[in-house]
């Protein structure tokens, strides 16, 4: 992996703590913290959001699953993927970890080299999984922008006189229908829904309108396209 990942590690076992800590942090991708038990980890987690929590099981006063209950409860902490170590590998305590909202379980005693692929292929997948959401929400933001201009433009219609493009644009029957859904608000993954095509085929649309109009975003695009009545 090429980015640093923090990972907290949460064991009363001082063998286990530092075999675990020295194993994943020998690449020099991954920082790992270390807490002896679930309280001493609350702590930690005040001053660092980890990217992944490995955590045992069996320890006092405050469980493994008491633990994730706590995290799972806290909006700060609900979407970290938390990994089981414990001694007890029978198939309903697997079952009552994934219950619990664990993401994986690993009985001991476990080869470090299983661990460190679990860790990585859940570092991997919250990656991917965050970068979905941030491209969702600006997805979203675009669209919202789009529905907005279109009010301001229809508020303003009895004072706007469309004119024609300063340029003769011809747009196929597909791209039209593409703008139109553009206009709309559509996002990609929706235009090729309601067109019965791939959004790879949307995006190159997209892209073509892009350079016939001289627009460089979906809301210049939008606007352009009003106010030279391209589209409705």
């Amino acid at each position: 992996m090429s980015d640093s990942a923090t990972i907290l590690l949460v064991d009363d076992e001082p063998s286990v703590r530092e075999s675990v800590q020295a194993y994943l942090e020998y690449s020099g991708n991954l920082t790992v913290k270390v807490a002896s038990n679930a309280t001493n980890a609350w702590e930690i987690l005040q001053t660092i959001i980890p990217d992944v929590i490995i955590s045992d099981i069996m320890m006092p006063e405050v469980d493994g699953y008491q633990f994730l209950e706590k995290l799972r409860d806290d909006p700060r902490f609900q979407s970290i993927p938390v990994v089981f170590l414990t001694a007890r590998g029978m198939t309903s305590d697997r079952i009552k970890g994934y219950n619990a909202g664990c993401d994986a379980y690993l009985p001991k005693p476990f080869d470090p080299e299983e661990l460190e692929a679990i860790v990585n292929n859940l570092l991997e997948r919250r990656k991917v999984n965050g970068k979905a959401g941030s491209d969702s929400a600006k997805l979203e933001e675009i669209a919202q922008e789009i529905r907005e201009l279109k009010e301001q433009l229809g508020q303003q219609q009895n004072n706007l006189t469309t004119t024609p493009p300063p340029i003769k644009i011809d747009l196929t029957p597909r791209e039209q229908s593409v703008l139109d859904l553009v206009a709309e608000g559509l996002m990609n993954k929706e235009i090729a829904a309601r067109l019965e095509t791939s959004v790879r085929n949307v995006e190159k649309y997209v892209s073509r309108l892009f350079s016939k109009t001289g627009t460089n975003s979906r809301t210049e695009l939008v606007r352009f396209a009003l106010k030279h009545g391209l589209t409705e």
